[in-house]
């Protein structure tokens, strides 16, 4: 979810990472949550469903081309459709948005032109947080052309917009600062992140209501903020993309209520690209550079749980590969995980 340099930096610090050796942590009696986690596993090339006792429900590797013979490169984010049955994911460096059906790995949507970018009708630059509204919409934040955009699925036209293509500025939701994420919220409206590059700015965090009202704007003090969500509570909960990252609750005020920023050791982020609040309170944290997802106990601060080895990127059993996302699939929702032959 994170554009330019981000395949070129990760791997450079792999190299120097890959001597850390995997962080153990010891297990809980209690299971750290119901239901699975969709891992949008960006360096790997894959969809990962996987539950609370490591195993993997369901996956699919990405290795298709598009008509234009431009393969694909890597999910960056991944979020269920309101059906159930198929995944909206955003292709990120490929300018590209897809859904793909569960049972079948297939692509059954696609926005965009695969390896072009642009800002004419069906054109993406840089598009991140992908995600389809309950009326079929799809809705993405497409950060180059400093826009948010609504499309149609049938038709394939952008409906409803915040920000101005292609011009850049702080003022919600006529204007937009390199919006990395736009998160839909409980009242239907969004929760969108403005990274503010450039600028010498720092990153907000807008809560824009269902009819395209601003109702608050938060200034934080993180240097790249990234994939602001709204809490069970009401709150604001993102991460600063650096390391050591940092994971933070804002009200909406803007008052810090909770941060995790450990400086070192097991706990220290590196470049954490998103979180939520579990229903158990908990927090659920992607760790992209340190190739885990944790769960991070909101009391103590203790890890109560990860998949993954600290700083060692492999596709493989039991790690991850630069993951870019990762959500919460609830067991209530009753996703069928199961492949069709």
């Amino acid at each position: 979810m994170q554009p330019f340099n981000r395949t070129r930096r990760a791997l450079a610090g792999l190299a120097a990472a890959a001597a850390i050796a995997a962080i153990a942590v010891p297990a809980r009696a209690a299971s750290p949550f119901d239901g699975d986690l969709l891992i949008a596993d960006r360096g790997g090339g894959q969809l990962i469903a996987l539950n609370a006792a490591k195993q993997v429900d369901w996956s699919q590797q990405l290795t298709w081309k598009s008509p234009q013979g431009i393969h694909s490169r890597w999910a960056d984010d991944a979020f269920l459709t309101p059906d159930h049955r198929h995944i909206i994911f955003n292709e990120e460096d490929n300018q590209a948005i897809d859904i793909m059906s569960i049972a079948t790995g297939r692509i059954t949507w696609t926005y965009g032109h695969p390896g072009v970018t642009g800002s004419a009708p069906g054109y993406l630059n840089t598009p991140d947080d992908a995600f389809q509204l309950p009326d079929g919409t799809v809705e993405v934040s497409d950060i180059v052309n400093q826009r948010v955009i609504f499309i149609d699925p049938r038709t394939k036209k952008i409906v409803r917009q915040y920000g101005t293509t292609g011009k850049r500025g702080h003022q919600p939701p006529t204007l937009l600062n390199a919006p990395d994420g736009a998160y839909p919220t409980p009242d239907g409206g969004l929760l969108v992140t403005e990274i503010g590059w450039g600028h010498g700015t720092t990153s907000f965090l807008d809560r824009i209501g269902p009819t395209g009202k601003l109702a608050y704007s938060i200034k934080t003090d993180m240097s790249y903020a990234s994939d602001g969500n709204v809490t069970p509570h009401g709150n604001v909960i993102a991460v600063d993309y650096v390391k050591p990252g940092s994971i933070e609750i804002y009200s909406p005020k803007g008052q810090v209520l909770w941060r995790y920023r450990p400086a070192a050791g097991p706990g220290e982020l590196n470049h954490p690209s998103n979180a939520i609040v579990l229903p158990s309170g908990n927090i659920l944290v992607c760790d992209d550079w340190n190739d885990r997802v944790m769960v991070i106990d909101r009391k103590t601060k203790a890890i109560l749980w990860n998949y993954g080895h600290m700083g060692v990127a492999r596709n493989a059993p039991g790690y991850l590969n630069i993951p870019d996302e990762v959500v919460l699939i609830p067991s209530a929702w009753h996703v069928s995980w199961k492949k069709r032959p």
